[in-house]
Formats: structure tokens, sequence, C-alpha cells
């Protein structure tokens, strides 16, 4: 994974292998109005720490400050992302009603996929009507690994019987 980071907090968490990684990365340097510099920062040195505890299955919150530059809309989807709880899944449809627009499920899909902080802001926990893995952009493999981890480590059924219970 490759982090981001400026005293405003975590600006970006993302497995290096994700196609849109050189695009978030400039759209952060335009949207924070910066360069981006390799160098050692105490939001990235807690961010590994705690990343290591939810791989380890000791961390089910985060307790990183965040900066999320983005549309009004696009931050409220990321806020309600960071609602699901640890283990469970929402579909697409019940995000957005929770948005307060039943209709608005594409929009919200697209504010997940415009998601720059994997696991933290966790739209991997979300799912289509049916239950199925769709929408991830570090891949619907990846997807599975971590709601099947989370599902492992919550002692629920599996991670099918845990889509099934979609609210």
């Amino acid at each position: 994974m490759i982090a981001g980071a400026n005293d405003d907090g975590l600006c970006l968490l993302e497995f290096t292998d994700r196609h849109a990684l050189p695009k978030e990365l400039e759209d952060l340097k335009l949207l924070l109005h910066t360069e981006i510099v390799e160098e050692e920062h105490e939001i990235i040195a807690q961010t590994k720490i705690q990343i290591e505890e939810y791989f380890k299955g000791v961390r089910k919150e985060f307790s990183i400050k965040l900066n999320t530059p983005g549309t009004e809309f696009q931050k409220k989807v990321w806020a309600v992302l960071i609602d699901i709880p640890y283990g469970n899944t929402r579909t697409y449809k019940n995000q957005a009603a929770r948005l307060g627009n039943s209709a608005s499920i594409r929009a919200v899909g697209k504010a997940n996929g415009d998601n720059r902080i994997a696991i933290i802001i966790p739209c991997h926990r979300v799912i289509g009507a049916n239950g199925d893995l769709i929408g991830y952009g570090g891949g619907l493999w990846r997807k599975h690994h971590l709601l099947e981890f989370e599902s492992k480590v919550n002692n629920n059924l599996s991670l099918f019987d845990c889509d099934r219970k979609s609210v």
C-alpha cells in the first residue's frame, strides 16, 4: 500500500496496483495545491501501525486524522461509509437511502470509487443489492478477501451468509 498525508491528515491510503492510482495522485496535487514528496510523516507512521493491527485482527476501528478533499456529496458518502460496522456489509441502495435519496445509487457508487483512503474508509463493505461483490477499484478478489477476513475475525458465519443479512 501507499500512504500520503499532510499536517491536516491522511489523504491517501491505496493499493499500489490500483489502476486509478496515478489519477488519484494528480487529483490530490490539484485539490491540495501541493507537490508530492517522499518523506516520513507522523500520520503515515500512525497509519502503518493501525493498518498492521487491522491485518492482525486486533483493530476494527481507526483513529487516524483524515484529510479527504472532495465535493460535499463525496464527503457525505465517505462519512456514511465510515459508519458501516466492521465485518458487515451494506448495499449501494442502502447507502443512498442513508443519504436521504434512494435514487442516488449510481452517484453513491461513483463517490465510493473516488474514495482515496482504502480500508479506513471501508468502501469494500458495499455490495450489490443481490449480494454480489461489485465495484471495487482495488479488485474484486481483494474485496472478497477483505470481507472474508473481517467476517472470520468477527466470528460471523461466512462472507456469503453475511451478505444475505445486509441491511
